[in-house]
């Protein structure tokens, strides 16, 4: 007797009904996290398409990466039951990247986004244990709260360089551990790391952005550079908005020896003159309202700051990008006082290149491999 494996999108039949009143909320979401963001940050294909397809079909876009999770979850754990743990730690990983894409949907920090994302953290730690070295999970004090992120290490134990890697308004540490593999593969150790407004630090300990928020930054590097494991030497990359707060640390603390900004720009605030609704992003990682949190982040404009940079900088940005426009990210690169610096422009790229994810990732971690073994 065959063994059949019904579709993903037979989930829907556990599911709340579908609503034809949802297509427009979900075709914005589709539009946010497109295929190639999904896969290429983490996302199984079957998975990705299975939550496009439902959303499609009107049901809910959470509860729909929920039940994929779910699916994952079971598996992971048979496999783990069976002593299989590295089919279990990638059915975890799996699980995590449907629960990651499930909260980023839930735009207001309430119960149900922070039991969605805790779940998430769950199954992301779950695959870090069973990962050789295992991750470790950092928790570095800041004006009261917690800084909080993912130290792994490459299979060595050591390493010659840390790379602090930072997301944006709404894709944050876990998503970018695709990239980090890449860092880990050339000896680099990676620290999946989050700024107060993201992530577990502004879900779990209310940390929300400031004008200064270099200052948080320096104190993971400083924690970083007193782990005699990691080399004693530092670089940032950022992706999105993290693409403009990677070189604001560089520009301040000369610690950082290599930047690489993905889809950033020196001057962040263009995204809501540009599309005012993204002002949500920014009350919720203020923690203010909307003119406050347009005034902190206008603050976080670093163009004049620019020719304080010193170290290497690699910028990757596309044509069509429409989150932060190409005409703006040269200002980074113009105005950078780096020597070692280049700029990487693809003409059929999205926002961060998810779009070349492969050749991407390979061109980032060969450079800072370059720079910091």
């Amino acid at each position: 007797m065959d063994d059949i494996i019904a579709p993903l999108t037979d989930l829907g039949r556990d599911l709340s009904p579908a609503d034809p009143a949802r297509q427009g909320e979900n075709a914005a979401h589709r539009r946010a996290m497109p295929l190639q963001r999904l896969i290429g940050n983490g996302m199984e294909w079957a998975d990705a398409h299975a939550l496009h397809a439902l959303s499609e079909a009107g049901f809910e876009w959470v509860e729909s990466a929920e039940a994929l999770a779910d699916a994952a979850l079971l598996r992971a754990q048979k496999a783990e039951k069976a002593g299989h743990e590295q089919s279990a730690r990638r059915w975890y990983l799996g699980a995590s990247a449907s629960l990651r894409f499930g909260q980023t949907a839930l735009p207001v920090d309430d119960d149900r986004k922070r039991a969605v994302y805790s779940r998430m953290v769950d199954a992301f730690g779950r695959a870090m244990a069973l990962s050789t070295p295992p991750g470790e999970k950092l928790h570095i004090p800041f004006r009261g709260g917690q800084l909080c992120g993912w130290l792994l290490l490459p299979a060595a134990g050591r390493a010659t360089g840390v790379v602090i890697v930072i997301g944006g308004f709404d894709g944050w540490r876990e998503e970018y551990f695709s990239g980090a593999e890449h860092l880990l593969e050339r000896g680099l150790a990676v620290f999946l790391g989050e700024v107060p407004g993201q992530g577990e630090t502004r879900l779990e300990h209310r940390l929300y952005i400031t004008a200064d928020v270099e200052q948080a930054m320096s104190a993971v590097v400083g924690a970083l550079l007193a782990d005699p494991r990691l080399g004693g030497k530092v670089g940032i990359w950022g992706n999105s908005f993290g693409g403009c707060l990677a070189p604001r640390l560089a520009c301040f603390d000369r610690r950082v020896v290599a930047c690489c900004a993905n889809g950033g720009t020196p001057r962040p605030i263009e995204v809501v003159e540009r599309f005012p609704r993204f002002v949500t992003k920014l009350e919720a990682m203020t923690g203010a309202d909307a003119d406050t949190a347009c005034g902190v982040v206008r603050a976080l404009d670093i163009t004049d700051f620019l020719p304080k940079m010193r170290a290497p900088l690699l910028q990757l940005h596309s044509v069509p990008d429409r989150v932060f426009s190409l005409e703006t990210a040269r200002i980074l690169y113009q105005g950078a006082g780096s020597q070692d610096k280049r700029l990487v422009v693809w003409e059929d790229g999205d926002h961060c290149i998810y779009n070349h994810t492969l050749e991407k990732h390979c061109l980032v971690a060969d450079w800072f491999a370059d720079r910091m073994m």
